[in-house]
């Protein structure tokens, strides 16, 4: 689709679900900011369902990391990098000959200096917020809700716990055994259990749900796109997932959340801390996110640990 109307605005954010769930307010700060703009995401077209859902985004053109630019969005009014700290990112977005970019200060990009510096350790959302900040744009860290119009989630999803045991690497996989013996714990208490994942994650869903002697009606891993899992997390009462899109999506939709966390500590990537029905359980370790084995301190969360969290979220539910 040919980018069209208005000055264009283009923001850098070509990565997973996850990421454009943490850049919502970043991304609707910008829409405020530049009402008239054609605000243009860079990024996986995979994820322009949700990112235009958010009322930040006219449209997503599909980027690669680190890729040239489609040629369409050259010569933006304004570019805008959530991608990174750079040079990389940096120089990806002035090849493409911006008239003014907004990025954090790199000592091999003359065009970053006197722009915010990167801090290692702040939490993904108030990093983007606190870069346009550092260029006068104002945006609120807490305008991550989403809220969905109709699409409809399936039967089996409506009030139910939701499994999720899929990461992007093995480090932040916790493993399938436990999933299950949550399942169970929650299918013992009356509960509707279902469990979620990509195209690629149907067989560790099914293990999953065997192991929680659940149907084939329970599995849901393959049968959804990125709107229809969106519903389904929305309808379901609570989730239980590792430290991935879901998560972020559970935020999102306000769905009461148990949030697993190993090699990255979830003032990282967590949910808010002001939101008393998400719950991160992390041990106070840190490792490579990317790993190929579960990560050490992912291990050491144990599954009653889990199901504490669970009648903690069902208490705040009876409290309410």
């Amino acid at each position: 689709m040919a980018v069209t109307g208005g000055p264009l605005l283009v923001v850098l954010r070509p990565l997973g679900l996850g990421d454009l769930l943490t850049g919502v307010p970043a991304l609707r700060g910008l829409r405020a900011a530049f009402p008239e703009h054609h605000v243009v995401l860079a990024a996986p077209l995979a994820l322009a369902p949700l990112a235009v859902l958010s009322g930040a985004v006219d449209e997503v053109v599909d980027t690669e990391p680190l890729r040239p630019l489609d040629r369409q969005l050259e010569g933006a009014d304004v570019a805008v990098n959530l991608h990174g700290k750079g040079p990389e990112s940096h120089r990806v977005l002035l090849a493409a000959c911006p008239e003014h970019l907004v990025a954090f200060a790199h000592g091999e990009v003359p065009e970053s200096r006197g722009m915010p510096t990167w801090r290692a350790d702040e939490h993904e959302v108030e990093r983007w917020c606190r870069l346009l900040a550092g260029n006068g744009i104002p945006a609120d860290r807490a305008a991550l809700d989403l809220k969905l119009r109709s699409c409809p989630a399936p039967a089996e999803a409506r009030g139910a716990t939701v499994i999720h045991p899929g990461a992007a690497s093995p480090a932040r996989r916790w493993p399938a055994e436990r999933y299950a013996a949550v399942a169970r714990a929650e299918l013992r208490r009356g509960r509707r259990v279902v469990v979620t994942g990509g195209p690629g994650e149907i067989g560790l869903a099914r293990r999953v749900a065997t192991g929680a002697g659940l149907g084939e009606p329970a599995v849901l891993a393959g049968r959804t796109n990125l709107l229809e899992i969106a519903a389904v997390v929305s309808t379901a009462a609570r989730v239980v997932c590792g430290d991935t899109g879901v998560a972020h999506l559970a935020t999102a939709l306000r769905t009461p959340s148990v949030v697993l966390f190993g090699p990255t500590a979830p003032a990282r990537w967590g949910p808010p801390g002001e939101r008393p029905w998400h719950r991160p359980l992390w041990k106070g370790r840190t490792g490579d996110p990317h790993a190929r084995d579960p990560d050490g301190g992912l291990l050491d969360v144990e599954v009653v640990e889990v199901l504490d969290a669970l009648a903690e979220l069902d208490a705040l539910e009876e409290a309410a």
